[in-house]
């Protein structure tokens, strides 16, 4: 026994549609794009994470990238598998006799059901763990954000990720109201795409519409401290010769405003099925913003306008899962609400 704990290594995985964090020793190991190229001739995998992404848009026929994730779960089973493996990969840059026994945390969306939940646990226990715990992403954002989960007392938390964007009420160590809705990053890169092919009729990819989203995504077409037009380089949808276009951070909020809407819409659904008591509890305390599109220009201020409650984005929302879900890992037997 002595020996297998020697062996055994501790991971937690926040496995998210974009971007895949592990952290080891309480350290944030491996934080890289959900992205692997596979050669398709041999099915192996050729790059992951970063080498992968700047691939996207430029393999030949041989190669493909895939982003194993979609919505939040599990789209392609082998390519997930490869990535989980090669990930964890990294962090053994040890020559070991033995590989280790792994004990992981992996964090899943909350409207994940049965067969999406297989399908993360049999991919982690294929890429070598023993011993597989499952962890709402909202309940680990929130424990990433510091909240006292199991305290009595009413905390909502919106996580907007790649895939999905979860909304939670928790209390006493479980999600009392929760709403897990397909529209997040994702759906605001491809809306972009969209804007620009029909506005000012120029092709751009996914790589360069997530690069406009960064540099000038917003969610109000008015801003305190705007940022600088963002120029794009593509081809002329008719006529196929290159173009530059410089894009406002007001377009950008009015190509959002329809998938934003969606967003709080389902923050309103939530709030009205969370029981009174802890709704004044809400109110007095505020809403936490966690995951990647808590980093949208002026979300913060346009969803308090509209709930009139007031709106908190966490500190590093990128990794508010990552780092609530390293916690889960070393409370494993104290924290009843992780599914094993």
């Amino acid at each position: 026994m002595g020996l297998f704990s020697f062996l055994t290594q501790e991971v937690a995985v926040d496995l998210g549609t974009a971007n895949t964090i592990i952290i080891y020793n309480d350290k944030i190991v491996v934080d890289e794009p959900s992205i692997v190229t596979i050669d398709l001739k041999t099915d192996k995998m050729v790059a992951i994470g970063e080498k992968a992404r700047q691939m996207q848009g430029k393999t030949h026929s041989n190669l493909k990238t895939i982003r194993p994730l979609r919505d939040g779960v599990i789209a392609d089973f082998n390519a997930a598998e490869q990535m989980i493996r090669g990930m964890i990969k990294l962090i053994n840059t040890g020559n070991r006799l033995f590989p280790p026994a792994l004990k992981m945390v992996v964090c899943i969306p909350s409207g994940s059901t049965e067969v999406e939940l297989r399908a993360v646990r049999d991919s982690s226990e294929h890429a070598g763990a023993r011993e597989v715990y499952l962890i709402y992403e909202p309940m680990a954002a929130a424990i990433g954000i510091g909240i006292d989960v199991e305290a009595p007392e009413g905390n909502m938390i919106i996580d907007i990720g790649g895939g999905t964007t979860e909304i939670a009420v928790i209390s006493l160590g479980g999600i009392v109201t929760n709403k897990s809705i397909r529209i997040a990053g994702d759906d605001l890169t491809s809306d972009i795409m969209e804007y620009m092919r029909h506005q000012h009729n120029i092709k751009v990819g996914e790589r360069t519409a997530e690069e406009i989203k960064i540099n000038v995504g917003a969610a109000l077409s008015e801003l305190d401290d705007p940022p600088a037009d963002f120029i794009v380089q593509g081809p002329n949808q008719m006529t196929a010769l290159p173009v530059e276009v410089p894009v406002s951070y007001q377009e950008i909020a009015h190509c959002l405003d329809k998938s934003i809407s969606k967003i709080e819409a389902a923050v309103l659904n939530a709030l009205e099925q969370t029981p009174p008591e802890l709704y004044a509890d809400i109110v007095h305390k505020g809403i936490y913003l966690a995951g990647g599109g808590a980093l949208l220009r002026g979300l913060d201020k346009r969803l308090s306008e509209k709930i009139n409650i007031q709106f908190h984005i966490a500190e590093d929302p990128l990794r508010a899962v990552a780092r609530g879900t390293g916690i889960a890992l070393k409370n494993v037997d104290k924290f009843s609400f992780l599914i094993r």
